[in-house]
């Protein structure tokens, strides 16, 4: 059984990443191309040339097609054939290449890889910072030689900051306050709430004022494979409560997970802020140094993979700490069990 649920809308590339030139992408073990048109529309395309399987990533655009390197063969942004081979021979409209249904939303370039019949961009996870006035968002990308999963049990459970992450975001507290963990339909909650701390450098940064702080933490999972963190700090005595925070400074970790393979993902990271808005220098250096935390994690989480890898007769055991990427688990695995009961 795939690890993966197919039906479902999963991030292809940052809307400044797929340009003109052909983007080569693996998305749920499919080789994609992206570009885009004049009009500057998305093409999602299966990366195989349909005469002799050359990557048509590889290949010559010329105004909205794309003419493979190796023979000539040219498909419209449709995957029709246009051209043959030789000029001589009839276009013969049969020749094809699988095209993708894709959208565009928060930012992001989505790609359905699943029936298009059923692809409806309402399902495309409700990312509602990145796209809200008063909140400016920017991130990266990285590629990870992991389980998409693993990435979602890391996010999930955020006590690894301690240890992970000392010299960031992490501090002890975060070993110490109690957790709150939930599911609603195919959503997963864990929140967690820090009075009276010392806020960790980079919040104490954002919040340019001394004192002890109130510090919070609340995870959302959204499936197939996203999450946001609601994080942030407000002075002790401002009133910010678990429920209500805006008195402080607060930001919206947003990660989007794309699995690769079943041991590599796309990893789409960035953070939405309220705070700031209007100094894209901080912008910079705020995405510089999140690039940098996430570094930490892909660090992590290779060696982790590779420890599963050598480790075939152990198995993951969970704690009380992973509640939030266990409850993740179990709604991808009731998705793809559902779908294949529907097959």
């Amino acid at each position: 059984m795939s690890t993966w649920v197919t039906n479902a809308w999963y991030v292809a590339g940052w809307d400044s990443e797929v340009d003109h030139q052909p983007l080569a992408r693996t998305i749920c073990g499919v080789p994609i191309m992206l570009y885009r048109k004049l009009d500057r529309q998305v093409v999602a395309m299966r990366d195989a040339c349909p005469h002799r399987l050359l990557p048509l990533s590889m290949g010559i655009r010329e105004g909205d097609s794309i003419r493979c390197k190796y023979h000539g063969l040219k498909l419209g942004p449709d995957g029709v054939a246009e051209e043959m081979p030789l000029k001589t021979d009839r276009v013969n409209t049969r020749v094809c290449a699988e095209t993708y249904v894709v959208a565009e939303k928060h930012r992001f370039v989505w790609l359905w890889v699943g029936d298009k019949a059923r692809a409806d961009e309402a399902l495309i996870p409700d990312l509602w910072p990145c796209s809200t006035p008063g909140w400016t968002f920017d991130g990266g990308y990285y590629h990870v030689a992991a389980d998409y999963r693993l990435m979602i049990d890391n996010l999930m459970d955020l006590t690894h900051e301690t240890h992970v992450h000392s010299g960031s975001i992490g501090q002890p507290e975060l070993m110490e306050a109690p957790l709150q963990t939930r599911v609603e339909g195919d959503r997963a909650y864990v929140a967690r709430w820090m009075p009276g701390v010392d806020a960790p450098p980079f919040w104490r940064g954002a919040l340019k004022q001394p004192g002890p702080v109130d510090r919070w933490q609340i995870c959302e999972f959204l499936a197939p494979s996203s999450v946001m963190i609601d994080v942030g700090v407000a002075p002790v005595g401002a009133g910010a409560t678990l429920e209500s925070h805006d008195q402080g400074v607060r930001g919206m970790v947003v990660d989007c997970m794309t699995p690769e393979s079943d041991g590599t993902m796309h990893y789409f990271w960035g953070m939405a802020r309220s705070f700031d808005q209007d100094d894209p220098g901080f912008t910079a250096r705020f995405k510089r140094a999140q690039g940098g935390v996430f570094l930490e994690d892909k660090e992590i989480l290779e060696a982790q993979q590779r420890a599963i890898a050598l480790n075939p007769d152990l198995k993951l055991n969970a704690y009380n700490i992973d509640e939030g990427g266990t409850r993740a688990r179990q709604i991808i695995r009731r998705l793809i069990a559902a779908e294949a009961a529907r097959a």
